[in-house]
């Protein structure tokens, strides 16, 4: 593999810094979607088995996705830290405020592949070649560790969740040997596909077809815009991890080349994703002070109104030039 030896380096790094921490706090991302928790509750896992170290697994987010409650420790994820002079191991964050919990004065391992990733860590194992965060901490970890079954199903789920089923641009034949090598050790595809397609809250559903009301189609049919209100959060009883997803609704039509989804809160915060068939969309998160991916990014606003968000979003996909004509 072509970083192996820089992941040697980072893994023998890592050691160093696991073996003089006196616990261990593993943090994962607001909003948290499978590949955070995933990634988080898989080196849970392993620092459990293979160290004697007290450890924790922190998201400070009001709601987790249920769906997600088949992992391994699921129920262990805490909202707060508890441990003070802990190694902090951030992951799946590309910058460390969007963890939502203050971490200074912590040595911080910062696991990521997002090539926005601000480098925040004392350590920094950020492979943005790779498919998810899953990805980047089972070819650390399994220099220092043995994989047990319970990381593999942790890793294996937030492989498949940050591909979406092995569908996006990052997918290659390195994917497909992580995917078959976690498989043999343990994680089950089948079991673990169930609880992503056959677990849906009905609220997800509700809002889902509000969302698909909004859409509107802007530039000749090159950018779909779909909104979310407070009064459809209200009326549908939806939670933020049942709004997962629904941006690609809007790029899985033909003529569209970049999707909008903007959730508006009732604190007057509003949540923006963007979604691209190859255009660079971290350019535009950017803009408002966001980031992510190329073709996978996002932002939050306050105080906007959501035409005014639209506009300029449409603004800076012009000026950049990003969509053809």
């Amino acid at each position: 593999m072509h970083d192996d030896r820089m992941l040697q380096e980072l893994a023998k790094e890592a050691a160093g810094l696991i073996d003089a921490a006196p616990s261990v706090t593993i943090v994962t991302h607001l909003n948290p979607d499978a590949d955070t928790l995933g990634t988080g509750l898989g080196i849970y896992a392993l620092i459990k088995t293979h160290t004697k170290k007290p450890v924790e697994i922190v998201n400070a987010s009001d709601d987790l996705p249920r769906y997600l409650d088949f992992l391994p420790n699921f129920s262990k994820i805490k909202k707060r830290i508890e441990y003070e002079k802990s190694l902090v191991i951030g992951v799946d964050c590309g910058s460390i405020e969007r963890f939502g919990v203050a971490l200074e004065g912590h040595p911080i391992i910062n696991i990521d592949h997002h090539h926005s990733n601000t480098h925040f860590g004392t350590l920094n194992a950020v492979l943005s070649a790779y498919a998810s965060a899953s990805q980047v901490a089972f070819r650390l970890f399994e220099k220092l560790y043995t994989i047990t079954v319970q990381s593999a199903v942790c890793f294996y789920t937030a492989l498949l969740s940050d591909t979406r089923y092995f569908t996006t641009s990052s997918v290659n034949a390195e994917v497909f040997e992580t995917a078959s090598e976690l498989v043999a050790l343990g994680a089950d595809p089948a079991q673990i596909a169930t609880n992503f397609t056959q677990r849906r809250p009905l609220a997800s559903l509700r809002i889902l077809e509000r969302a698909l009301h909004s859409l509107s189609l802007y530039l000749e049919g090159k950018v779909a815009v779909m909104e979310i209100t407070p009064a459809d959060i209200e009326a549908t009883g939806a939670a933020m991890p049942d709004m997962d997803g629904i941006v690609d609704y809007g790029k899985s039509l033909a003529t569209v080349e970049v999707a909008v989804l903007l959730i508006g809160l009732k604190d007057g915060t509003v949540r923006v994703s963007l979604r691209s068939k190859g255009a660079d969309v971290s350019k535009v998160a950017a803009h408002f002070g966001g980031g992510g991916h190329k073709v996978a990014s996002g932002f939050t606003l306050k105080g906007r109104e959501m035409q005014e968000i639209i506009d300029t979003i449409l603004e800076q996909i012009m000026q950049l030039g990003l969509i053809d004509g």
